[in-house]
């Protein structure tokens, strides 16, 4: 257990990675907690442009990932990374320099962009410098970045507690010089083998078995679309778990923030240990049935919530916060795998381009399906759960008879 804890995958390069990984969040964290005050008390927007800022980025930003993958294939990955933590920088100080709703538009749409290339091409370079141990540097990587996240969000809660217009302008500072001490950290890193440019110069007979394009690849795309739907847990933790104990008289509404805590402390303490029973393809898609049986004790839970008193409430909706976070990372840990089994390896960063639309795409979709459920009332919250644990065995049967063979990109050249 102490190997599979401490170790980190990918020797030297490995480690910085993982390093840039938290201070990133923890640039992230101090930044994410105050934007809308920001945009508020410094910018002076109003709720309605707050949120055509928000809407635009995030759809701005969905084009990040398969962007980043695209590029990932074609050019040294090390520099385009380096390039994107740059235009984060950049897009974040460019802030700072005006109160013009359009020119805020742009650069957040811009920081959206390269915020969710970023994500993307950091997961393909652990999928390139960890091999076959890629599940359990993800999942290390994911637990340092949630530490960093939780840091930063303290240290923006302490410098608030000035009360001063500058404490804003301070902590956007901070979340871009975490981007520029990425940039320079990703740029002691060595360039990891890339599969795609090996096999492009194998120079070795075409072996057919997917198609060279994932938007012509229905499986994956079909995959891709399940993807967005199991993303869900995000959605539930900033949008439906605030609002049901808002609409909950009977809740303290102090226990929406202590259900977030609840959440990052059990992916610190537990998507490692988790990590190890999705280490191989197998056992990755076969994690997907225990995840469905998660989902819809979760939903339950919500669901029961509302109809008992406080204590029960309070304890049901606690056991709905862990069920959710369970399905949390469980689900890191088969997407980890299989988004990278699917994928052949003359395109794998194309693939993991466009598998990475599915975060994004959920930010935008995931919000409606969530309130939609708290309308609905309880029995909302127990068809959500149900909806998404049918996806997960929809996911299940889908993959199967794509795994275990050969996925070489049809019109590439295979891999000898």
């Amino acid at each position: 257990m102490t190997a599979w804890t401490t170790r980190i995958p990918g020797g030297p390069d490995g480690r910085r990675i993982v390093v840039a990984a938290l201070v990133d969040r923890i640039g992230s964290g101090l930044w994410a907690s105050v934007s809308v005050l920001y945009f508020t008390y410094v910018s002076g927007l109003g709720v309605g442009e707050i949120g055509t800022l928000a809407a635009t980025a995030g759809v701005v930003g969905i084009a990040g990932a398969p962007l980043a993958g695209r590029v990932a294939d074609r050019l040294p990955l090390t520099r385009v990374l380096i390039s994107t933590q740059l235009v984060r920088c950049a897009a974040s100080l460019a802030l700072l320099t005006t109160d013009h709703f359009a020119l805020l538009l742009a650069y957040s749409a811009l920081g959206s962009l390269g915020d969710r290339a970023s994500s993307t091409l950091t997961k393909i370079y652990a999928i390139r410098v960890a091999g076959p141990e890629r599940v359990r540097y993800q999942a290390l990587h994911r637990t340092v970045a949630n530490a960093g996240w939780a840091l930063g969000g303290l240290v923006a809660a302490g410098a608030l507690a000035a009360g001063t217009v500058d404490a804003y302008r301070w902590l956007l500072v901070g979340d871009a010089l975490s981007f520029l001490a990425c940039a320079l950290t990703t740029l002691r890193c060595g360039e990891p083998p890339s599969p795609s440019r090996t096999v492009a110069a194998s120079g070795d007979a075409p072996v057919p078995a997917v198609p060279a394009s994932p938007w012509r690849d229905r499986t994956y795309l079909a995959y891709v679309a399940t993807e967005t739907v199991l993303f869900v847990d995000d959605a539930v933790f900033k949008i439906g778990l605030p609002l049901w104990i808002a609409h909950a008289s009977d809740v303290p509404h102090g226990l929406a923030p202590l259900l977030m805590v609840l959440n990052n402390v059990m992916v610190v303490g537990l998507q490692v240990p988790l990590a190890r029973f999705g280490a191989t393809t197998a056992a990755a898609r076969s994690l997907l049935l225990p995840l469905s049986a998660t989902f819809v004790l979760g939903g339950a839970a919500m669901a029961l919530s509302a109809t008992g008193g406080p204590v029960s409430a309070v304890a049901l909706m606690t056991a709905s916060a862990v069920l959710f976070t369970l399905a949390e990372m469980l689900h890191a840990t088969i997407s980890w795998e299989l988004s990278v089994a699917l994928a052949p390896d003359a395109a794998q960063g194309t693939y993991l381009g466009v598998h990475g639309m599915a975060q994004s795409a959920q930010r935008s979709v995931g919000p409606l399906a969530v309130t939609a459920a708290i309308a609905a009332g309880p029995l909302g919250w127990a068809a959500l759960g149900s909806a998404v644990a049918l996806t997960c065995l929809g996911q299940h049967r889908l993959v199967r008879d794509r795994l275990g063979k050969p996925l070489t990109a049809l019109g590439a050249p295979g891999r000898g």
